[in-house]
């Protein structure tokens, strides 16, 4: 009898370290004391080749500056689709209408761009300020205190797995976190692995990966706690969601083949009965 009931105890201890071995830490950054400081990383979106920009050159004498423009002449054709059903391009038109009429610079794989009077300039690896600067300094060769504004429109990641509302996000600032994607997206779901959130990024010309802990608050003063252009975020589903897909799988394949069985069995009773009738 005392064996019996050691052995009902082992089991449900087994079951329950089972259970608990697949739970998910659902907070995030576990780890911080109850009040503190962290030093703010580094945001500042750098220029890659393929980005498109948006750069506006005006001053007090408008005249001054024509030459440096390009006028609007179409939409742009390379384009994201979102989860709402609009584009980038739509979405990019609505926020920005008021600088439709200027065209967008593409840059090209070598990192220039084309920009009129000054001819190819090497923007990659300069920051939006850092663009406006330089051409402030150049313009200014020329014309009485221009104005320069650079913006990126092509700033848009990839959030996918266990979030609420995966899909394409368009940002319009510079200053994006991990956190700020994973609220835009709806949150995690309590499947999504908190400690495994994989960051794909393009970086000297190759993809790289790197994985994201939310549990720890170490991430927040980390390279990749802000995002840059086409980062790719995904959130890994936990041991439970894993364990479900593979008895939701199990249970097809169970229901498929008595399907089979019984369609096969259905058939021979068919045939026996026939046989038996012609007798």
């Amino acid at each position: 009898m005392k064996l019996n009931h050691f052995i009902i105890a082992l089991a449900l201890t087994a079951a329950i370290t089972a259970c608990s071995s697949k739970k998910t830490v659902l907070p995030y950054f576990t780890d911080l004391p109850e009040s503190g400081a962290v030093a703010i990383g580094d945001f500042t979106v750098k220029i890659v080749p393929d980005d498109e920009l948006l750069i506006n050159v005006s001053a007090a004498d408008q005249a001054a500056v024509e030459d440096y423009t390009i006028p609007y002449q179409h939409p742009r054709v390379r384009d994201v689709n979102t989860m709402q059903g609009e584009t980038l391009e739509s979405t990019v038109q609505a926020h920005r209408s008021s600088n439709l009429a200027l065209q967008p610079y593409h840059v090209d794989a070598a990192g220039f761009i084309n920009f009129p009077v000054l001819g190819k300039i090497h923007v990659a690896g300069m920051t939006l300020n850092g663009l406006a600067d330089y051409l402030t300094e150049k313009i200014g060769a020329t014309v009485v205190d221009p104005i320069i504004t650079v913006e990126l429109l092509n700033f848009h990641v990839n959030v996918m797995g266990e979030v609420v509302k995966p899909g394409v996000q368009l940002v319009n600032r510079e200053r994006y976190s991990i956190l700020d994607a994973i609220a835009a997206a709806g949150d995690l779901t309590p499947f999504g692995e908190r400690k495994r959130v994989l960051l794909i990024r393009e970086e000297n010309g190759q993809l790289t990966y790197h994985y994201l802990n939310l549990n720890d608050s170490k991430l927040l003063n980390s390279p990749y706690y802000y995002l840059m252009q086409n980062d790719v975020v995904y959130v890994e589903p936990n041991k439970v969601r894993s364990a479900n897909a593979s008895t939701d799988q199990e249970r097809q394949f169970r229901l498929s083949m008595t399907s089979v069985i019984v369609s096969a069995a259905s058939v021979v009773a068919t045939l026996v009965i026939a046989l038996f009738i012609r007798r």
